[in-house]
């Protein structure tokens, strides 16, 4: 072979080798890349598991020491618990007998409504006095309506079932009374009406007005065609009328009361149509007390077909209680002469009592019904669930009355025609004798005569705030319900805060606001300012709520809020606070229907009661926040932002930790409330504990300790009360 081709074929063998060993040498590295790689893998997983066995070990151990001090824990939790209670009924206990005592001694004249013979012997001396003068009878009115609040206490203490129906009773009763007190009044008014005529006008129209009634009389005496309504400026009141009513003999009264003693009717009529319903017939409604105190102010919807022996039973109920005789008398014999027309209608006064008692049998026997779930009418859209809506600013009677005989002096007598029914009402639009006489007539398809629309407009009562439009209702004295329909045209002006409507006929109505309005809560805060002092704070979705707690009493606070200017700096107790901010149109309180009607997180009852109970234990030291986290740990756990707090400002952010809590375990989490995901790993240093009170005694300084055990049973006692009222880790 040439030495070329020799030197080719040796470089060629040399290149093949080199290749081979590359390859070797990869390869080797390869598998020591491999092997290193595994062992490094297996150490991990070595240290990996020798982790999660000391992390096992930890667990078991802290799970081992929990188990061994839940007992005390527990026992401890359950001896403050009870220490507390029984100082809290003691307190109570002690405050009933000093107000019983305190009752006892008043030497006012007004009656004790608790003893039955002082309540009976007031209503009956009430009754049969013959004053009919307004001032007056605002007077009797007022303590009237003190004595049903005495009675709304004492039934709100769990008195026994037949004390109940004896407290019910006359609370109907005085509510019926004071009713009809209003309407002899009114009807005395009207009696002299060209007395106190307006010059310009023609017309007599009146205000009257204390802190518990508004009273609004029109009376026409003019009959001018052209009239349209009239606007009662000072108060905020004011109605139009259509043109046949304006040339009839009739007289027109809003009565505002600030209380709403038509409601609990509605209430109590749902209830009923619900067990008839269950026992698979319906029977038309009876009169109630509702009926008989409001007869003589309703008219009647004229879409509604009434059976003849319920109309028939609700006229003579409108003349109850009035006088039977036509007579002329002197200015001397007028005091004689009432003082006998009163004792002729005492026996349909007693009637009227006796109809209030079988009420209340009713109502005590259908107590017992089905509460477990909103009881309304599915099928009637028009009747106001109250559990949804709630009525504030009182009740406005609109109504119409027959104008009575206008009495006249003459040669020093004072001569009066007295109507068999006293006060008529003027049922518009099934009376139309005026209204057929104009030609003004509309008639409907059929070719009967169709009534025109009454108008109405009120201003905002001065004492409720009202976060949307305000809607309104109109009273079904028949039915004993609060109904949306027969009402039109309505306007709300929210810079004038007025409401304008028409409706088919006159009405009672109020104005509605929905009860959840203000659920579910954004956020909430419960934050200490001192010993025994705290601010309580919820962000609810249309406006904020601050609660100022200083020992057992609570007090509001909110921004901007002209309405609510009687509540601002009034210490009161927290019941009477969450009755008082209800009825002035600001609910963060929540009832046993309120998850129907807002989307809430549901929690365990049992775990979220027992956890407010420890966070009022420990709130003179620690505040407690809202966390976005608890939406998503399920029902049976719960989660919050917690930090001790013995300074007046705010909270730093940094400041908070999430603690994570549930039936057996309780514990501080790692993870922060602002992190990009939740885990429920346990935070490096911290313990399980059996109650939060313990988890969070582990790291508080002596100080908040001290604070801790300092507090007062009445304090903690608000501070719950509030919590189980608002329900803010359930309804935020």
């Amino acid at each position: 072979m040439p030495p070329k081709e020799r030197k080719s074929a040796k470089n060629k063998g040399g290149g093949k080798a080199e290749r081979e060993k590359v390859q070797r040498e990869a390869d080797e590295q390869r598998l020591k890349d491999e092997e290193e790689a595994r062992l490094i893998a297996e150490r991990e997983e070595n240290e990996r598991l020798e982790r999660e066995q000391k992390e096992q070990e930890k667990q078991h151990r802290l799970e081992l020491k929990d188990r061994e001090r839940r007992e005390d824990e527990l026992n401890e939790l359950r001896l403050i618990l009870d220490e507390n209670q029984t100082a809290v009924v003691k307190w109570e206990s002690e405050c009933r007998e000093k107000a019983k005592w305190n009752r006892y001694m008043r030497c006012d004249g007004s009656p004790d409504p608790s003893v039955q013979q002082d309540i009976n012997a007031f209503i009956t001396l009430w009754r049969e006095d013959s004053e009919t003068q307004i001032q007056q009878i605002l007077e009797s009115c007022a303590l009237a309506l003190q004595l049903t609040d005495e009675l709304d206490f004492l039934m709100n203490d769990g008195p026994e079932p037949c004390v109940a129906m004896q407290y019910r009773e006359t609370l109907l009763s005085l509510q019926s009374l004071i009713h009809w007190k209003l309407n002899l009044a009114t009807e005395e008014l009207l009696k002299h009406a060209n007395s106190h005529s307006d010059i310009e006008t023609g017309n007599m129209q009146t205000e009257v007005k204390d802190e518990n009634v508004t009273l609004c009389l029109w009376a026409n005496l003019n009959k001018n065609p052209r009239f349209k309504g009239f606007w009662f400026q000072d108060l905020g009141l004011g109605f139009e009328l259509p043109k046949p009513l304006a040339v009839c003999d009739i007289a027109v009264r809003i009565l505002h009361t600030r209380y709403d003693h038509l409601s609990h009717h509605s209430e109590r009529a749902q209830i009923q149509r619900k067990r008839s319903m269950l026992g698979g017939a319906v029977t038309p409604p009876s009169e109630s007390p509702a009926a008989v105190q409001d007869g003589n102010m309703e008219g009647e919807d004229d879409e509604t077909e009434i059976p003849k022996q319920v109309e028939e039973e609700t006229r003579s109920v409108r003349s109850e209680g009035r006088k039977s005789a036509v007579s002329v008398i002197s200015l001397e014999e007028k005091k004689s002469s009432s003082i006998k027309q009163l004792e002729e209608g005492d026996s349909q006064m007693e009637t009227t009592m006796e109809r209030v008692s079988s009420d209340v049998e009713a109502d005590q026997n259908g107590s017992t019904s089905s509460l477990s779930k909103p009881v309304i009418d599915n099928a009637d859209v028009h009747i106001v669930d109250l559990q949804q809506y709630t009525p504030l600013g009182g009740v406005f009677y609109f109504d119409v009355f027959h104008l009575p005989p206008q009495s006249r002096i003459v040669k020093g007598w004072e001569m009066t025609q007295l109507l068999e029914t006293g006060l008529q009402v003027f049922h518009y639009p099934t009376e139309q004798s005026c209204v057929q006489s104009s030609t003004s007539i509309r008639h409907d398809e059929n070719g009967a005569v169709a009534s025109l629309p009454v108008g109405v407009s009120v201003a905002l009562p001065d004492s409720v705030l009202f976060l949307e439009d305000p809607q309104v209702a109109r009273w079904d004295t028949i039915g004993q319900q609060w109904r949306t329909d027969c009402m039109s045209e309505t306007t709300y002006d929210a810079e004038a805060r007025r409401l304008s409507f028409q409706m088919k006929a006159f009405y009672a109505f109020t104005l509605l606001q929905e009860s959840y309005a203000n659920m579910p809560f954004q956020s909430w805060e419960l934050r200490p300012l001192g010993q025994d002092f705290a601010l309580f704070t919820i962000t609810g979705a249309l406006t904020e709520v601050r609660i100022t707690i200083k020992g057992k009493l609570c007090m509001l606070h909110m921004e901007a809020a002209k309405e609510l200017d009687q509540l601002h700096g009034k210490w009161m107790s927290p019941q009477m606070l969450q009755k008082a901010m209800i009825r002035a149109g600001i609910n963060v309180f929540v009832n046993e229907y309120s998850d129907k009607y807002v989307s809430i997180n549901p929690k365990d009852p049992l775990i979220e009661h027992t956890v407010y109970e420890q966070m009022a234990l420990m709130s003179s030291a620690v505040a407690f926040s809202w966390s976005r986290w608890n939406s998503q740990c399920g029902q049976e756990h719960l989660i919050l932002q917690a930090c001790e707090q013995l300074e007046m400002g705010p909270v730093a952010e940094e400041a908070w930790s999430l603690y994570l809590l549930g039936a057996q375990r309780n514990q501080l989490l790692e993870v922060k409330e602002h992190d990009d995901s939740f885990s429920p790993e346990l935070a490096e240093g911290t313990e399980f504990h059996s109650t939060f009170v313990h988890l969070l005694r582990q790291d508080m300084s002596s100080e908040g300790q001290a604070r801790v055990h300092q507090s007062h049973s009445l304090y903690t006692d608000t501070i719950q009360r509030l919590l189980c009222a608002t329900r803010v880790l359930t309804y935020s």
